[in-house]
C-alpha cells in the first residue's frame, strides 16, 4: 500500500464506505478494512493488531490493542476525540448491566424501561411451537443507532426471535410467546398494543429479494398511499431510494417493472420499501444470503450509512459479516441465548466456550 494513498485516506479520516470499499478493492483485506473504518488507522500483522497514537503517525504503534488496557485507552480517545468511535469504552457494559439488573427483577432504579439507549428490550422471552421450544428464556438489549447481529447454527430460533421482535409470528399458527419484548418500554404483547401499528415502528426485511409485480415507483409508493401519507409521494420514494442507494441506478425507469432489477437491486428496494413507511427500526433476516459478494458489499455499506438514522438488527450465518458490519452480537444455540456483547469481544476475546467453538468454524 502506497504511503500517499494511505495519507491520503487518514486525512478524510475514512467517514465514507466510499474509502473502506477503496481501500478494500487495494488490498482485498475486508476484515482489516473494518477495522479501518470502524477505529480509524490500525497496521496488522499475521498475529496482531496495533494502532497509531496520533493521527499522523502511520505504521508507528505504541502497543497491542488486545490485552493491553492502555492502547486500548488511547484507542477509544483518540478515535472518540476524532468522530471514529461511536461508542466508548464501558458504555456497552453499562447498558447491558442496567439491562441484567432489570431482566432479573432487581429493584434497581436504572430499569431498562428508563435506560434511553435500549431501544427495544428481550426480557426472558421463550417462544414455542405447540409444545416445541423454539427459544428459551432469552434476555439482551437492543441499543439504538446500532446493528446487532444475532448468529448460531441452522434451527437455533434465530429467525423466530427476529420475527418475535415486530410480531411476525402472529401469522404462524400455534406459536406462544412467554416473557416480554419492551418497544420503548412498551410491551408490545400487551393487549392494547396493535400489531399493525408495531410493524410500522419496525420494517422487516426478508432473506430472498420480494418486490411486488408493479413498478420500481409503485413499490415504494404503494403503503405510504394506502396509509394516507399526507406529503409527496414523489419525494418521499426519491428520498427511500435515495437512502437505499438505489436512485441513481433507477432514477431514470421508475416506471418500469421492479422484478426487471438485478438480486441485489430488488434487496436494496425492498429495504427502500420498508424505509418508505419511516420506521425507528429495521429487521433483517439474512438479506445477504441470496446475493452475489458484490451484491452483498453494497447492502453492508448500506447498512453502514442507515445506522446513524434506523436501530438495525440482521440474522445472519455469515460470521465474517456480523464481524464487519455489527456493533453488537449475540449467539444463540439451541434456542438459547450463549452469549452477547460487543462485536469484537465476541470474535475476538469470547467469554463462552461454545462462542469460541462456533465463531472459530469448530462446528455449525
Amino acid at each position: 500500500m502506497p504511503r500517499l494513498f494511505l495519507y491520503a485516506i487518514e486525512q478524510r479520516r475514512v467517514y465514507s464506505g466510499v474509502y473502506r470499499r477503496i481501500y478494500h478493492r487495494i488490498t482485498g483485506d475486508k476484515l482489516l478494512s473494518h477495522y479501518y473504518y470502524r477505529y480509524g488507522f490500525l497496521n496488522m500483522n499475521t498475529t496482531e493488531f496495533k494502532v497509531s497514537k496520533t493521527s499522523r503517525a502511520i505504521g508507528a504503534a505504541p502497543g497491542l490493542v488486545a490485552g493491553n488496557p492502555e492502547a486500548l485507552s488511547d484507542l477509544s480517545g483518540l478515535a472518540s476525540s476524532e468522530g471514529l468511535l461511536d461508542l466508548r469504552a464501558g458504555e456497552h457494559a453499562t447498558a447491558l448491566e442496567t439491562y441484567s439488573r432489570s431482566a432479573s427483577g432487581s429493584n434497581q432504579s436504572n430499569s431498562i424501561e428508563k435506560n434511553t439507549e435500549v431501544l427495544l428490550g428481550l426480557k426472558r422471552v421463550s417462544i414455542y411451537y405447540g409444545d416445541t421450544a423454539a427459544v428459551k428464556q432469552v434476555t439482551f438489549p437492543i441499543l439504538r443507532h446500532k446493528i446487532t447481529s444475532i448468529i448460531g447454527p441452522s434451527g437455533c430460533g434465530k429467525s423466530t426471535l427476529l420475527r418475535a421482535m415486530n410480531r411476525m409470528n402472529d401469522f404462524v399458527p400455534n406459536v406462544q410467546l412467554n416473557g416480554n419484548i419492551l418497544y420503548d418500554g412498551h410491551d408490545l404483547y400487551s393487549k392494547d398494543i396493535d400489531a399493525v401499528a408495531v410493524r410500522r415502528r419496525i420494517g422487516m426485511v426478508f432473506q430472498k429479494p420480494n418486490p411486488f409485480p408493479k413498478s420500481i415507483f409503485e413499490n415504494v409508493a404503494w403503503a405510504p398511499r394506502i396509509n394516507a401519507y399526507q406529503g409527496s409521494l414523489a419525494a418521499l420514494v426519491e428520498q427511500s431510494l435515495r437512502q437505499a442507494a438505489l436512485w441513481d441506478e433507477v432514477k431514470d425507469r421508475l416506471s418500469t417493472s421492479a422484478l426487471s432489477l438485478s438480486g441485489g437491486q430488488q434487496q436494496r428496494l425492498c429495504i427502500a420499501r420498508a424505509l418508505a413507511m419511516q420506521p425507528d427500526m429495521l429487521l433483517m433476516d439474512e438479506p445477504c444470503s441470496a446475493l452475489d459478494p458484490i451484491s452483498s458489499a453494497h447492502i453492508e455499506d448500506l447498512l453502514y450509512e442507515l445506522k446513524s438514522s434506523y436501530t438495525i438488527v440482521i440474522v445472519t450465518h455469515s460470521m465474517q459479516q456480523a464481524a464487519r458490519i455489527s456493533d453488537y452480537t449475540a449467539f444463540m444455540e439451541m434456542g438459547e441465548l450463549v452469549e452477547y456483547g460487543d462485536t469484537d469481544q465476541v470474535f475476538r476475546q469470547p467469554q463462552k466456550k461454545r462462542t469460541e467453538e462456533y465463531v472459530t468454524g469448530r462446528f455449525g
